[in-house]
């Protein structure tokens, strides 16, 4: 199949266009780097040193033998939208070209206009393009389990049966989102399951957990290829900066108590989920949902199992409790279901001692790449990421 995946040049986009190379696909990464000027404005770096995307696939090539198309452009250009889908007419589109950090959208009012106006508009976009361009072409979007929050009955599939009444229907699983950049995911979430359903389009929303690791199959077998790995408290996902906060010997931040547990998953099991959605497509005007997760973790529990392989390898680390920026439950009832990945034959990578001893070492042996002043939390939710003395954030509008 042609596949097109957006954001190809991002920490989940990157691995899965190989793997999905690797698996036959003819692949086209498109994306506008936007990621790497985050990276600037922020001024951070990934621990990884990444090369750019034109040696990437150069490097690809050499390795693999199988070439990966690349267009550079924005989602938010409908003429670039319309274009790239008229020339390629793809069988599956694979989106992940949305800023995806709850903090980044939390920082400021600006930040949250762009997250919102970046994530929404550029899936609308999208949206009518494959109506104009591909109306038989499968939409496979990235969604996340914080769409849902954390309530009190168990979080289905996308889906629940209710009876109100007397009466019974089916109905969207209602959505508590905790930020900004979550709420924009909802948004998409709607405007996709109404394009279904008035043009036919057939979509897979796969509302993923936390995803953890860095390495693939395919990112392993040429240094060239390595993926990203954010550690900051804006981008950087908490296994991952569990990880390298012990590797640098400092504390392992657990915002409030700790109690907040989520679905996870290992970034070999984000590519294999991908690919299994394209491989088994819905009917034509069907939205469905899949919940992309493996196991369940508290982050306190997260942060006990890092001490513990840290220890193994030498290292000492310990856990420090910060007041928790977010607003949110920190002990809670969490139970979400997942089980139509593994009905199409999702065989996961549980969390092991050994994983957990690879991220240690990559953490170790880059670890003179960390900025020390980017781990600990800036960003409130209840107010300001302004410090005393600290200029506010730049605009994103230039990014």
């Amino acid at each position: 199949m042609k596949v097109l995946v957006l954001g190809g040049d991002g920490y989940c986009g990157w691995p899965t266009a190989l793997h999905l190379s690797e698996a036959g696909h003819e692949v086209v990464i498109v994306d506008n780097f936007v990621r790497r000027q985050i990276d600037l404005e922020l001024g951070v770096q990934s621990l990884t040193p990444i090369r750019t995307l034109s040696e990437r696939v150069r490097a690809w090539k050499e390795v693999s033998g199988q070439k990966i198309g690349v267009e550079v452009g924005d989602l938010l250009d409908w003429e670039f939208v319309a274009g790239f889908m008229r020339r390629h007419r793809p069988d599956a589109v694979v989106h992940f070209a949305e800023q995806r950090a709850a903090p980044y959208s939390m920082i400021d009012r600006a930040h949250a206009v762009y997250t919102q106006h970046n994530n929404v508009i550029g899936t609308l976009n999208l949206l009518f393009a494959i109506r104009d361009f591909a109306p038989e072409c499968h939409l496979v979007k990235l969604g996340t389990m914080g769409e849902y929050g954390t309530p009190n009955i168990d979080i289905e599939e996308g889906f629940i049966e209710i009876e109100h009444n007397g009466r019974r229907d089916v109905v969207p699983y209602p959505k508590q989102p905790g930020s900004f950049y979550h709420l924009s995911k909802v948004h998409d979430s709607h405007n996709i399951m109404f394009a279904c359903r008035i043009w036919g389009i057939r979509s897979t929303d796969l509302n993923q957990g936390v995803v953890y690791g860095t390495i693939t199959a395919q990112t392993e077998q040429d240094e060239r290829l390595i993926n990203r790995f954010d550690y900051d408290e804006v981008f950087g996902t908490v296994l991952n900066r569990f990880c390298i906060q012990a590797a640098v010997g400092h504390p392992l931040t657990v915002y409030g108590k700790g109690g907040q547990t989520r679905g996870f998953l290992d970034i070999r099991d984000t590519v294999r989920c991908v690919e299994l959605a394209i491989e088994n497509p819905p009917e034509e005007g069907e939205y469905r949902v899949f919940n992309q997760f493996t196991e369940e973790f508290s982050v306190r529990e997260l942060a006990e199992k890092v001490v513990e392989a840290a220890a193994k390898l030498g290292v000492e680390a310990r856990v420090e409790n910060l007041p928790n920026p977010r607003v949110e439950a920190e002990e809670h009832y969490y139970n979400a279901k997942h089980t139509k990945l593994l009905d199409l034959g999702l065989k996961p990578h549980y969390l092991s001692e050994s994983l957990l001893d690879s991220l240690l070492n990559i953490a170790l042996e880059h670890r003179e790449r960390v900025d020390e002043t980017a781990i600990m939390p800036r960003v409130d939710w209840r107010g300001s990421r302004r410090r005393e003395g600290e200029e506010v954030a730049p605009e994103p509008s230039a990014l």
